[in-house]
Order: structure tokens, then C-alpha cells, then sequence
């Protein structure tokens, strides 16, 4: 394989600017989180979430890489998520599956974007949509089975149903997949889990009755891909884990690499001397005479600013505290006494692989009592994301 850099657009709309922040993006660990997650899901396909553009990493880029590597199809929230898909020219099967009152369906429909009916309204604004283009709809229904959030709540149930049966007995829809999203999948023992899949299957038994046939099932989110083989039905559909990072931190990594890794190049060295309170409020001073490092990265990049004093970034191979209040656009990392051959320039990872000694993003999360998620998918403002295809192995790029 041919060895490859391609730096994209800023990860938010504005311009990128001269700060050297950039999130780099290994797009041969998504190709082999991928792998990994084919190999717990079995016979079941595997779904690619790359909703929020992709956790933040890029979704079309993602996706690519997940298609390459044996991902049957696509997972978004939103249909202008689904469409942009398609307009860069994806063309695996994607499921949308959150709207709004006056979602364009029609525009889904024509694009061959799969929606999803979380309610007996939704179902008729797909059908309305379906015969004013005089198509059939890809339908996927979410089936609420104990998260009480989206899908289709106990008590529609009946009327779904049938108003279901009756579409796609008029060729207005056709009905592609029956889901649920777990509550407790991070506690894969917990019986909440077998308790929604029998929902489930509940479910499409009582469709079958009425005379609609259920061609896939799917359940699995990340956690329950890798713990709970059981609950697989015909398709997984792991998001978080496609990124590299642990469904269950506790359980281990389960043989995913972490794909993004953010730096930030040091802007300037300053000498402190003990005493110097730094940044504002001056939570933090110096206790001895030594340098510090200015990062032009702050919580307007997605640095969250309750990481204030909890977090290290890795210079070098060897790792350093921030200190002081994070601040829009800047925060400080004490070096100590003895800086070494650090100089401006130089790059700071801020999370990246526990392979090479970096913070991880779950670490970030951790300090501040959030999830990895939010943090990987919170990078914005002015840094710029880097794909790169590197060997897993060594890191060298092939």
C-alpha cells in the first residue's frame, strides 16, 4: 500500500488557521477495529456508526475505511448525515434513524438513504413522502424495548403495527430492518439486556403474524459486539469501538487501536519563578524556578476547561502536567526544571495511543467524570484533522 497524508478541512466550518492543532486520523486501525469487530459479531454483518461525522473523526473517510474492510453498511442519526454520505459518493447501505417533524424524507427516499419510523407519525410522513415520489421507502423501524428514549413506545405498539402491515401491502415501504438500542449494555450481565432482545423478538413474532416479514433484526451496539455474542441477531452495530476505544474500559481494549491522536505544536517557552501564580485566578504556582509551555489549544478546540490541572500531554515520549485554568484558546504545560532539548515547535499529543505512552482520550474523560465519547467527538474550532494509513506494528506509514 502506498503511503498516505491527506489533511482535511478544518473539523469545524471555519477556515484552519496557523495554530498547529491537528487531529490525526489512522484510518488503517479503523480498517482494523473493523476486522476485530467482525470477528466477535460471527455470522452477524456488521453496521458502522458514523454518525456526528464520524465520532468527530471524519465520516466519510470512516466510512470508507469501514466499507474497505468488511462493514456491510452505514449507520447515521441524521438524513442530511445519510445524504452527505451520498454525496461523496458512498454507496453501502445506510440507516438514518432520528427525525424531526418535517424530516425530508423525500429527499432519503430519492437518495436511497434508509429511514427509520419511531412512531405511528413518522411512519405516515414516510409514507406521504414514499407516494409523492412514487417509490418504495426503505423502511427501518426502532423499537423502544426498555431505553425509553427513541423507537416506538409500548403503547403505539398495536397501531404501528398495523398501519405497517398496511403499507407494505401497498408497496409504500419496504421493510428492511426491526432494531432497539440497549440501556445496559455496559453491564453485560445485567438481565435489562435479555429483557429488551425478547422485546424484540416479541416484536417481530407479532409482525409476522400480520403478515410482515422482518428480513434482519439488529441490538448490538459496541459493548454488548464484544460481550454478549448472543444478542447479535443479523446485524451489530458498534460505534464507539470502530474508533479504537473501549466499550468497557474495565474489560480491557478487546484488541482495538485507538484511531485519532490530537497535538498541538508548543507556540512559546517562558521561564516562571517559584511563586509565579499562572493563567487566570491563578489556581496554579510555580513551586521552583523552571519553563513552561504555551499550547494554542483551549476549550473553544473541544479542551474542556474542567480539565484545568488534571491532565499531562506526552512531549518527546515523556509526559508533563498541564497547570493553570485552560483558557479559550490556550493552555499551559509545566516542564519543570530540566526541559531537555524541547523546543518551540515541537509537537504535544494531548490524548493519542497507550501503546506509545500518550494520554488516551478515556484517560481525559475520566479526570472529569465524562465519557470518551464527548471528547473525541468534541474536537472542533481550528483544528484540523490528518488521515493517515499507518502500520499498526510499528507506526512507520505503508
Amino acid at each position: 500500500m502506498a503511503a498516505m497524508t491527506v489533511t482535511s478541512d478544518s473539523a469545524s466550518p471555519r477556515t484552519p488557521s496557523d495554530a498547529g492543532l491537528v487531529a490525526t486520523v489512522d484510518l488503517a486501525a479503523v480498517r482494523h477495529n473493523v476486522g476485530v469487530l467482525r470477528g466477535f459479531a460471527g455470522r452477524a454483518s456488521v453496521m458502522a456508526v458514523v454518525k456526528a461525522d464520524g465520532y468527530g473523526h471524519g465520516a466519510t473517510q470512516v466510512a470508507r475505511a469501514a466499507v474497505a474492510a468488511g462493514a456491510a453498511e452505514l449507520g447515521v442519526a441524521t438524513i442530511a448525515e445519510g445524504l452527505a454520505l451520498r454525496a461523496d459518493g458512498i454507496t453501502a447501505a445506510i440507516t438514518s434513524w432520528l427525525h424531526a417533524p418535517g424530516a425530508d424524507f423525500a429527499a432519503a427516499i430519492a437518495a436511497d438513504v434508509g429511514v427509520s419510523a419511531s412512531s405511528v407519525r413518522q411512519l405516515h410522513e414516510i409514507v406521504a413522502a414514499a407516494r409523492s415520489l412514487g417509490r418504495t421507502a426503505t423502511l427501518n423501524l426502532k423499537v423502544d424495548t426498555g431505553l425509553a428514549r427513541n423507537g416506538v413506545a409500548p403503547d403505539e405498539w398495536a397501531d404501528i403495527r398495523d398501519a405497517l402491515a398496511k403499507a407494505v401491502a401497498e408497496e409504500a415501504v419496504a421493510l428492511r430492518t426491526v432494531f432497539c438500542h440497549l440501556a445496559l449494555a455496559d453491564q453485560p450481565d445485567n438481565p435489562h439486556n435479555d429483557l429488551q432482545a425478547a422485546r424484540l423478538d416479541e416484536a417481530c413474532a407479532d409482525l409476522d403474524r400480520v403478515g410482515v416479514a422482518v428480513p434482519a433484526r439488529h441490538i448490538s451496539n459496541s459493548a454488548a459486539t464484544v460481550t454478549r455474542p448472543d444478542l447479535a441477531r443479523d446485524l451489530v452495530r458498534p460505534g464507539i469501538a470502530v474508533y479504537g476505544l473501549s466499550p468497557i474500559p474495565e474489560r480491557g481494549d478487546f484488541g482495538l487501536t485507538q484511531v485519532m491522536t490530537l497535538s498541538a505544536r508548543i507556540a512559546l517557552l517562558k521561564n516562571v519563578k517559584a511563586g509565579q501564580g499562572v493563567s487566570y485566578g491563578h489556581t496554579w504556582t510555580a513551586a521552583q524556578d523552571g519553563t513552561l509551555a504555551l499550547l494554542p489549544i483551549g476549550y473553544a478546540d473541544g479542551l474542556p476547561r474542567l480539565l484545568s490541572g488534571r491532565f499531562d500531554v506526552a512531549i518527546d515520549g515523556r509526559r508533563y502536567p498541564g497547570v493553570g485554568r485552560i483558557c479559550m484558546d490556550q493552555c499551559l504545560v509545566d516542564l519543570g526544571t530540566d526541559r531537555g532539548t524541547i523546543a518551540e515547535g515541537d509537537r504535544a499529543v494531548i490524548f493519542g495511543r497507550p501503546d506509545r505512552g500518550e494520554p488516551t482520550a478515556t484517560e481525559i474523560a475520566d479526570a472529569i467524570g465524562t465519557i470518551d465519547y464527548e471528547i473525541v467527538s468534541g474536537v472542533r474550532g481550528r483544528v484540523v484533522r490528518e488521515y493517515t494509513d499507518l502500520n499498526l506494528r510499528g507506526g512507520e506509514q505503508t
